[in-house]
């Protein structure tokens, strides 16, 4: 991406809960974003708290971290830290962390960028937290700047699943229930008042439009990540010997997860199906790496049920390439619940750029995305006993299946961070000199923001595939169907 030399610099304000030196989903997609519009002249300034996610309690007492401190980022962009609550995993304890940080940064927001040569033309507030939300929008009113809101997650759809705002006691319950009406009310009317909207999936974009939220532009979540392929995790072995070419007739399945352990995962799912296989005589090798609010009730279950699975802590991304090699399957989980067939989870591209196979626990878009591209296997949100059959017809195949190369060649169509990096430039060149933009647009490629973005397509260069019920398994590695295609058969 080239920098801009003929336009003015402009400056983006980003008001999120979640930002570097954390890890995470949101604080890896900014740390990708943020140097290319830098790159392409966009200025780029950050409210966030200092870093103390997951744990809630601050990493390291650094001058940096104290409120109202200005420093630079990795990439030259202007961070500016608020003030926090040291919290726990219990919601109401978060929540009121995310309303500190918001009214801090209502305060240092109207502080330090209302000077002239210091206002910002786009304000952003990344969603969740929600409160974010709304303290950017009182920040890009009174600082007359172009507000965006960007919805990683399908709220205030949300809400309701997840159990916000909700109480047993009948008095108490009918209080939280009139609170959740407004929360969700006001945020479906900030979308629909926001110079622009940003979803990270097409499913949800079409939700918001559906409501009458005028423009909606799609940014993906990215991934840099590159083929993982077995090397030394595996024995050396003749090509031609059984435990080559049938490996799970000496050894177990090895299934991997990596990633947030929360209520919205249900990885409790995992850990029955593999208590179940086990018990029907079938070696399954489970290793769960992550935090999050649901790891205590994963780890009491595993104990309960003396299950084949492995918790840890979370590790670094290089060691993230190493899980992925050793396991023959990685996990991408999800709930059954209707907002989350919206979306799509930042670590199914991780698992598909990999070139590992993937067991997609999902419905929705990324259901389909799994199933067209031939990156993996669909079991339904929930469904234990079709997780079990799954993995069962594996083992009993004595191999697990191979990914189609056509779900990596997707994932570099429409998930590379260039790629995405373009769409948010483009954006922010779409609402801050909109008759510049329409005059390069042609040559610069289709905007996000200039027109509704057509469905999901991986290019002329990918195979696409028919879709497969949720018990569908991938073909049985004695009979390998062609590259990118997917045939149905009955689990055992």
């Amino acid at each position: 991406m080239s920098s801009t030399t003929t336009r003015s610099r402009r400056h983006l304000l980003l008001v999120t809960h979640h930002y570097a030196p954390e890890h995470g989903a949101p604080q890896r997609r900014w740390g990708s974003l943020t140097p290319r519009l830098i790159e392409a002249g966009v200025d780029v300034s950050v409210l966030t708290p200092p870093p103390h996610y997951p744990s809630g309690r601050l990493f390291a007492d650094l001058p940096e971290y104290r409120p109202g401190r200005v420093s630079r980022g990795v990439h030259g962009e202007r961070i500016v830290r608020t003030r926090f609550r040291e919290h726990t995993n219990r919601l109401r304890s978060r929540s009121v962390d995310q309303a500190v940080a918001a009214w801090s940064t209502v305060v240092l927001g109207l502080r330090l960028f209302r000077h002239p040569a210091r206002r910002p033309d786009i304000v952003v507030g990344t969603v969740p937290g929600i409160p974010s939300m709304f303290a950017a929008w009182i920040v890009a009113r009174l600082l007359r700047a172009r507000f965006v809101v960007e919805m990683r997650d399908a709220w205030p759809d949300l809400i309701e699943p997840a159990g916000l705002f909700r109480a047993r006691r009948s008095l108490k319950a009918r209080v939280l229930g009139a609170a959740r009406a407004v929360v969700h009310r006001t945020v479906s009317r900030l979308q629909s008042r926001a110079d622009a909207v940003v979803t990270t999936t097409e499913t949800f974009a079409d939700v918001l439009r559906s409501r009458g939220v005028r423009r909606v532009a799609v940014v993906r979540n990215g991934t840099s990540f590159e083929s993982v392929r077995t090397g030394s995790a595996e024995p050396t072995a003749s090509p031609e010997s059984p435990e080559s070419t049938h490996p799970l007739h000496h050894r177990p399945l090895r299934a991997a997860y990596a990633g947030t352990i929360g209520r919205a995962q249900d990885l409790e799912t995992v850990v029955r199906a593999a208590a179940r296989l086990r018990d029907r005589g079938r070696a399954v090798e489970v290793r769960i790496v992550g935090t999050g609010a649901e790891l205590g009730t994963v780890r009491r279950l595993v104990d309960q049920l003396d299950a084949p699975v492995v918790l840890g802590d979370p590790v670094p991304h290089e060691q993230i390439r190493d899980l992925y090699a050793w396991a023959d399957t990685v996990l991408v989980s999800l709930r059954d619940w209707e907002p989350l067939e919206w979306t799509v989870p930042s670590k199914l591209y991780e698992v598909m750029a990999s070139g590992r196979l993937a067991t997609a626990c999902v419905a929705g878009e990324a259901a389909d995305l799994v199933a067209t591209t031939g990156a993996g296997a669909v079991v339904m949100p929930g469904d234990v006993d079709g997780l079990v059959d799954l993995w069962g017809t594996w083992v009993d195949d004595g191999a697990a299946p191979t990914a189609s190369a056509a779900a990596a060649r997707w994932v570099r169509a429409n998930a590379d961070d260039d790629v995405l990096g373009a769409h948010y430039v483009q954006l922010v060149d779409h609402l801050t000199d909109a008759a510049a933009h329409h005059a390069t647009a042609d040559r610069r490629g289709p905007c996000q923001a200039c027109t509704a973005p057509a469905a999901p397509s991986a290019g002329p260069e990918v195979l696409v595939t028919r879709s497969v019920s949720p018990r569908a398994t991938l073909p049985s590695p004695s009979r390998p169907a062609p590259e990118g295609e997917l045939r149905p058969r009955t689990a055992r």
